[in-house]
């Protein structure tokens, strides 16, 4: 009775500190969008973009987060779920890909991203010197020699002048190819586009695992 009690006052003291615009549920400022409302190619994108639950049936509300965001225009919302599902099989492997993720996250001090990515990039089997140089943002000495030409590029991308180097190009060309090049950068839009969306709705983190330190460059 009491550890059921001390869950009680966990969850309330929870919700009290969430912002006064946010919403119980989605953990952000637009309500989900329950399947039962929707139509025609409202409903059709809904289902492609939600998916089912383990019991094959359709979900009524969509998971929070870019998702359920993403719903309030099937425009975006369609478009946006197929190159999210691409970028996750590029040629780089699911490293790269992670750590590409977590970069865009921590570029724009996305919380939400970073939660839902940083365990990802660690299972992908991104190194543990790659992931704290990304999240605290420090040099990148000792983080392994590819790992380090994605973050480079990366920063290069998001911070500065927005400008990649011949020789940083040609490098990362020679790693990856032309081909792997654009995807690395293709998957760091992608979550840039979706660290946005998430910081114009203040996105909330539930059950959070990976704390995002704010940092000043």
């Amino acid at each position: 009775m009491k550890l059921f009690t001390l869950v009680l006052m966990a969850a309330a003291l929870s919700a009290q500190t969430l912002p006064a615009d946010i919403d119980k549920d989605s953990y952000s400022r637009l309500p989900l969008i329950p399947r039962a409302t929707l139509s025609g190619e409202a409903l059709r994108v809904y289902d492609a973009v939600v998916g089912k639950d383990a019991a094959g049936n359709p979900r009524p509300t969509p998971p929070v987060g870019p998702a359920a965001t993403s719903l309030y225009s099937i425009g975006v919302a369609g478009p946006m779920d197929l190159l999210n599902k691409f970028i996750r099989q590029i040629k780089a492997g699911p490293a790269m890909y992670q750590l590409c993720s977590i970069i865009a996250a921590r570029e724009f001090d996305e919380p939400y991203e970073w939660n839902s990515h940083e365990g990802g990039a660690r299972r992908a089997g991104v190194s543990e010197k790659a992931i704290e140089a990304v999240k605290f943002n420090r040099p990148l000495d000792g983080v392994p020699a590819k790992e380090a030409l994605v973050i480079e590029f990366g920063r290069a991308l998001f911070r500065d002048q927005h400008r990649v180097s011949s020789e940083l190009y040609a490098r990362v060309v020679k790693e990856f190819g032309q081909e792997g090049m654009f995807e690395l950068t293709s998957t760091m839009a992608d979550y840039a586009m979706a660290a946005i969306m998430l910081r114009a709705v203040d996105q909330q983190v539930p059950n959070v695992t990976a704390e995002l330190p704010m940092l000043k460059r």
